[in-house]
């Protein structure tokens, strides 16, 4: 059991470890190629140790992360084949709020890498609804925020 508890907390660990290495790679106003290529890498482990002792709301939040990453490297195939899985994972598992509404974000910034405006059109609308529904304010000023950095989109 000893080994099991071990196992657990090392996947916990490296994923959250590898989860904020990514967000501090994305931050940066400038990136080597190599740090793309690590930011990709680490945006990847993350989910990976996730998925061996996660629930759900960690997949889905994983999937919304690789997405951003893919959108972020302006690489659209990436980005919407996460964006969906983030989706999914979000009505599959009743998951709402705050993660709901950053489903639709994903998928929105994603069209707009991909240069779909009919779907960036459509799930920003579905982004707005569900950021209206977000329970704590915080969490939807920062959520609209976020939605307002979506190229071509002005404030909101």
């Amino acid at each position: 059991m000893e080994n099991a508890d071990q196992a657990r907390e090392l996947h916990e660990r490296f994923a959250i470890e590898l989860f904020n290495l990514v967000w501090d790679l994305m931050d940066r106003e400038v990136r080597t190629p190599e740090e793309d290529d690590r930011m990709l890498h680490a945006a990847h482990a993350s989910r990976f140790h996730w998925g061996e002792i996660g629930t759900p709301l960690e997949f889905e939040r994983g999937e919304w992360q690789i997405s951003r990453v893919y959108s972020v490297l302006k690489r659209p195939e990436g980005a919407l084949f996460h964006a969906r899985r983030c989706l999914e994972i979000c009505e599959a598992g009743g998951i709402g709020d705050f993660d709901l509404a950053f489903a639709y974000e994903a998928h929105a910034r994603a069209c707009s890498v991909a240069g779909d405006a009919s779907g960036v059109s459509k799930y920003m609308r579905l982004a707005e609804k569900a950021g209206e529904a977000i329970a704590e304010e915080d969490n939807r000023s920062y959520f609209v925020n976020e939605l307002n950095t979506i190229p071509g989109f002005g404030k909101l």
